[in-house]
């Protein structure tokens, strides 16, 4: 019997439409006429039929329970708001405290003109529904994949119609932050070691998004190395992107040893070619940016061989894919290397050449050649140009490690200022009369945790900065011949790559792990960064392969001024020198404070990092050691030595800055101050061991020491959001619900779930396969209720009779009414 139940009995079904049945449409019409009226309401076009039909056959096991919720739960909720107080109320707050305008620290790092250029160009992208990031953690790699490929498109459409110049291409490229098609690092250092570019040309060049290894790596390769003619044949259809290119250096079975590459290039006299070929498996060429699936082109490095003669790596211009359907050459074997840990928009690739001939004009010639028809080799200029390039590259590695650095602080720093935990009983914060928790970045070990990431930032922008003026003080005595900078520069910079991009490394992890449970979301922004940024630690330089460049370097100049030898001065030389010459000092500290002084500071990290030095010569020289048993001291040294010349820089620029000297910037030198103090005390504080071994901090000074840090987190606390503020990333760039600069964390978090596509039905695709037979296997119903809800159109409910112990019924509604409602009991 089916009878009119109580109001809001039983549970809410919420029903099919009629009208898109489709093929069922005629098996819907013949149940509807062998089912009788049972109940009928007094309102047209409202009927309940229940029947038990015996001769017909519907396909039931076909119709699946769908619903699509809306996706805007505010529209349910609008009166809905975090608890007070609101979060943009709280960042305003924490501005309103701050010592000092982050505008005006904006303007001192980047200028006016350069953030009146980049905000047009962020204006540009936010406005573009092509550059739309909203969709990017929920898409997978296919979808993102496309995706990558309209953007990249689009980013070159947008380059034409606007008139970018290459500065304005790479703010495009830094806002968008998708390393799309045709893009990866994994061997900059080799490409950009072979280039003699100047800054500007590299930062014309520079990015880190769509088509970024055609620009920098593809065709920078052959604007430096080829000659006009090859320039001319390849280098003016690559800037029109009529031929998309990659750079395909590492492979299966070699990465940092350049030197053991398998692929070979053997010329053959008789017909002017080489023949490349891939001997192994170990030789295929692995992890290559955008060739899995996107470039047609690439710079193939290969083994020259010429009349049986080796003569190591070079490069040669291959074509891969055809420019008519995009299919692989013959002779080549290509596709994708699969997913990975991170950078999924970016189809790395693998290759391998089956006797693969090639014209000789396609070896890149400039510096290196071979004569038609004797295959005589012509050797390479100074090998040490290419260090100087190197020298840049990873100065401009450092310089890139700010921004990271200041990405993960601002998500940290801005999400804790908006979150709040417990009640402080010792200092309950009130909102009004009412007492409220306490804000996450009040707590001291919350800014342990995030306040030295945002003075690391600080502290290789300072550092990057110097590098650049270095490389530009060697490009000049290089020009007049003179090396004499080049060595040091070189082991520096290799050794900064290795420690900056590792504390990168290291800190987006923490300042994920220190916004919580809600750190672990996508929406943070800093999973999906720190898988992306992750690459870092490997290319350019494997981080502790590097460390072994700076090592030797100082080794060998510590062993020079122990023999007496001239060697030239610079820092490195100086703190060196000072210590053979007073190997026993100690810190001259007697109270806290006397840690601020920045004389004392660098005294520490010299002592320290030149007492690793001297070890590691006498375990080398005196006892014997290998240089593989030494390799953790050795990176222990390299890291000693960059952590001091970090120092070194931070003091040395607030010293000597003439744009800190004004009246105006005085609020600017006061809070930089405070970060290269927090910077050198946290670092000594977290290399204590060693600071303790050399013997030049006493067991009573580490007290000291940790006790001045903790003052120091304080002092940083009034001004923390309004240093990340300085560094002026936008939200359209951070793409997080956590550190969002109006601190509405919670509203974000809430819309950005809303978007998620299993939340776009309420009964998840399966549910009838897979959980509903588990659920109702077996049961026999007593009773059912049902309930009629408010909708738009028709609906069918329908019960599967192999549900039941019994026969089924079924029940159909046709709904047209939707101001009614219905309830009904079913006693089946």
């Amino acid at each position: 019997m089916a009878q009119k139940g109580p109001h809001g009995q039983g549970g809410t079904c919420r029903w099919w439409p009629m009208t898109p049945f489709g093929e069922y449409s005629a098996h819907f019409a013949k149940l509807i006429h062998m089912c009788k009226p049972y109940y009928r309401i007094g309102l047209p076009n409202w009927y309940i039929y229940i029947s038990l039909p015996t001769t017909i056959s519907f396909p039931f096991t076909h119709l699946k329970y769908t619903h699509t919720m809306t996706t805007v739960p505010s529209a349910k909720f609008p009166n809905l708001r975090p608890a007070e107080p609101q979060g943009s109320d709280l960042l305003a707050a924490e501005r309103a405290r701050a010592s000092f305008n982050p505008y005006d620290l904006s303007v001192f790092m980047y200028g006016e003109e350069w953030i009146g250029r980049f905000n047009r160009i962020l204006e540009i992208l936010e406005n573009d529904p092509a550059m739309d990031k909203s969709k990017r953690y929920y898409s997978g790699r296919d979808d993102r994949f496309s995706h990558a490929l309209w953007s990249a498109r689009r980013m070159v459409e947008l380059q034409r119609e606007h008139k970018w110049n290459a500065t304005d291409i790479s703010i495009a490229d830094f806002l968008l932050d998708e390393s799309g098609p045709v893009c990866n690092h994994s061997d900059y250092h080799h490409i950009l070691s072979l280039m003699n570019f100047d800054a500007h040309t590299f930062q014309s060049l520079s990015g880190t998004s769509q088509f970024s290894l055609h620009k920098n790596m593809f065709m920078p390769t052959i604007m430096s190395q080829g000659t006009d003619e090859q320039k001319a044949k390849f280098l003016a259809p690559a800037q029109k992107y009529q031929i998309i290119g990659c750079y395909a250096q590492t492979e299966l079975g070699h990465g940092s040893n350049v030197q053991g590459l398998e692929t070979t290039a053997t010329y053959i006299p008789e017909t002017d070619e080489f023949d490349l070929h891939s001997p192994t498996l170990t030789s295929s060429k692995w992890w290559i940016g955008g060739l899995g699936k996107a470039a047609n082109h690439a710079i193939v490095m290969a083994r020259l061989i010429s009349n049986g003669k080796d003569y190591g790596p070079h490069p040669f211009v291959v074509q891969i894919r055809s420019l008519v359907n995009h299919r692989p050459l013959r002779g080549v074997t290509v596709g994708d290397i699969g997913p990975k840990f991170g950078f999924n928009t970016v189809d790395n690739g693998f290759v391998m050449f089956d006797h693969l001939h090639i014209p000789r004009f396609n070896m890149l010639a400039r510096f290196a050649s071979i004569k038609p028809n004797t295959g005589e080799y012509a050797s390479p200029p100074n090998a040490k140009l290419s260090y100087s390039t190197m020298v840049f590259v990873r100065a401009n590695i450092v310089m890139g490690v700010r921004f990271a650095l200041a990405r993960a602080a601002t998500v940290a720093i801005r999400y804790s200022a908006v979150r709040q935990q417990f009640v402080d009983a010792a200092n309950p914060k009130k909102h009004g009369s009412r007492v409220v928790e306490t804000p996450v970045l009040d707590y001291t070990m919350q800014q342990y945790r995030v306040f030295p990431v945002m003075a690391q930032a600080y502290a290789c922008y300072f550092t990057g900065k110097e590098m650049f003026r270095l490389y530009n003080d060697n490009q000049k005595q290089m020009g007049a011949g003179d090396f004499s900078l080049l060595a040091d520069l070189h082991a520096t910079s290799s050794g900064l790559k290795s420690l900056t991009t590792t504390m990168a490394v290291s800190a987006i992890e923490d300042c994920r792990r220190a916004c919580g449970g809600h750190g672990y979301s996508l929406f943070s922004g800093l999973a999906s960064f720190y898988q992306d940024y992750l690459p870092n630690a490997t290319w350019e330089g494997d981080n502790y392969i590097l460390t072994q460049q700076t090592a030797r370097y100082l080794l060998k100049t510590f062993r020079n001024l122990v023999a007496g030898k001239s060697v030239l001065q610079n820092p490195t030389v100086s703190y060196l020198t000072t210590y053979l010459q007073n190997p026993t000092a100690t810190c001259p500290a007697t109270t806290p404070t006397d840690f601020l002084n920045p004389e004392l500071q660098l005294s520490a990290f010299a002592h320290r990092a030149a007492h690793l030095v001297a070890q590691t010569v006498d375990q080398l020289d005196r006892q014997g050691r290998t240089w593989n048993s030494m390799l953790v001291e050795v990176n222990r040294v390299s890291r000693a030595h960059c952590q001091l010349v970090l120092v070194q820089n931070f003091l040395a620029a607030l010293q000597s800055d003439s744009d800190l000297r004004t009246p105006e910037r005085a609020p600017l030198k006061n809070v930089l101050t405070t970060q290269a103090q927090l910077y050198a005390l946290h670092t000594m504080e977290t290399e204590l061991a060693e600071f303790l071994t050399c013997g030049y901090l006493s067991p009573a000074q580490t007290q000291m020491l940790k006790s001045q840090t903790l003052d120091l987190l304080a002092a940083v606390r009034p001004d923390a959001v309004a240093l990340v503020d300085a560094f002026g990333l936008p939200d359209y760039y951070l793409n997080s619900a956590l550190g969002r600069q109006d601190g509405k964390v919670y509203e974000a978090m809430t819309h950005m779930a809303e978007q998620e596509p299993l939340n776009h039905s309420d009964v998840v695709a399966g549910y009838e396969e897979c959980i509903r037979p588990l659920v109702w296997a077996g049961k026999k119903i007593e009773g059912a209720t049902v309930e009629v809800v408010k909708e738009r159109q028709a609906k069918l409910v329908f019960l599967e009779s192999t549900h039941y112990a019994r026969p089924s019924l079924f029940v159909l509604c046709i709904c047209m009414r939707p101001e009614k409602q219905v309830h009904l009991h079913l006693d089946l």
